[in-house]
């Protein structure tokens, strides 16, 4: 309604405006309030703009998550079928599952028309899925939910898929750095990507990975720092416009954005 009316709007985590009011001191919640500490929040942080709407990506996100969650749902029933059920309830989570992946297949098919025919969207995929390990899926999901990469700092565009470490220590004592925040979704599937193109796929990065698990990193930890690698990498790539170079993005090396690229 507001960008029909050609009122500019910002998205923003509703944690972020809740967690501003109690800093203020403001422990109640009534629509009065909440008006008032939103208007209060907008004010204070007026200089974080968010992207101009895009009603192709919007459209392109929300087929994403559509699949996403079908997704969600077909792990789900497939796991319950690795246990022993009768024979009735085997034959309809079968047929659940046959029709989970023709609906699957459809929003894929759907994604895949909806990028190659928007010029911006098929440049993006061709550079992403120039990454041996990422594909489709991966292409899909970074350009609907991340559309500032290569136009944002390394650091922004880790913090952004939620993959910076923050400190957690306290005059003497350093605690151990921990990943918060970010898209959680986008990032859930920017993690199995990662995965794969870490262990199996990417020569770069598992080589990067391998490194890290010879110096006694958990896998866990080693594969958190391939995922922000790999995204800042990206970053890079699609600030320059060029497809996947193996030579320059070596284990040794740093991915930096050219001057042009980087914001404050």
């Amino acid at each position: 309604m507001l960008r029909q009316d050609g009122i500019e709007g910002l998205v923003v985590d509703p944690k972020r405006v809740r967690n501003f009011a109690k800093s203020a001191g403001q422990l109640a919640k009534n629509d009065p309030i909440d008006a008032e500490m939103i208007a209060w929040f907008a004010e204070t942080f007026i200089e974080a703009r968010g992207q101009a709407y895009d009603a192709a990506r919007e459209k392109l996100a929300q087929i994403v998550s559509a699949r996403q969650a079908l997704i969600d749902v077909q792990t789900s029933l497939r796991n319950r079928t690795e246990h022993s059920t009768p024979d009735v309830v085997q034959k309809m989570q079968n047929r659940l599952l046959k029709r989970l992946a023709a609906e699957i297949a459809k929003l894929e098919a759907a994604i895949a028309a909806l990028i190659k025919t928007t010029p911006r969207f098929a440049e993006l995929a061709e550079i992403i899925e120039s990454v041996p390990g990422l594909a489709g899926g991966t292409s899909a999901g970074l350009i609907g939910a991340m559309p500032e990469l290569g136009q944002i700092g390394n650091k922004v565009a880790a913090a952004l898929l939620g993959a910076a470490p923050y400190d957690d220590d306290s005059g003497k004592r350093r605690g151990v750095r921990h990943i918060q925040g970010g898209r959680r979704k986008v990032r859930n599937v920017f993690y199995m990507a990662s995965m794969g193109a870490a262990t199996r796929h990417n020569p770069v990065l598992k080589a990067f990975y391998d490194r890290l698990i010879a110096k006694g990193k958990e896998p866990k930890v080693a594969l958190t720092a391939c995922m922000r690698k790999l995204i800042v990498i990206l970053n890079v790539m699609i600030a320059r416009g060029e497809k996947w170079d193996a030579g320059r993005y070596e284990v040794s090396n740093s991915a930096r954005l050219p001057p042009s690229a980087c914001t404050p």
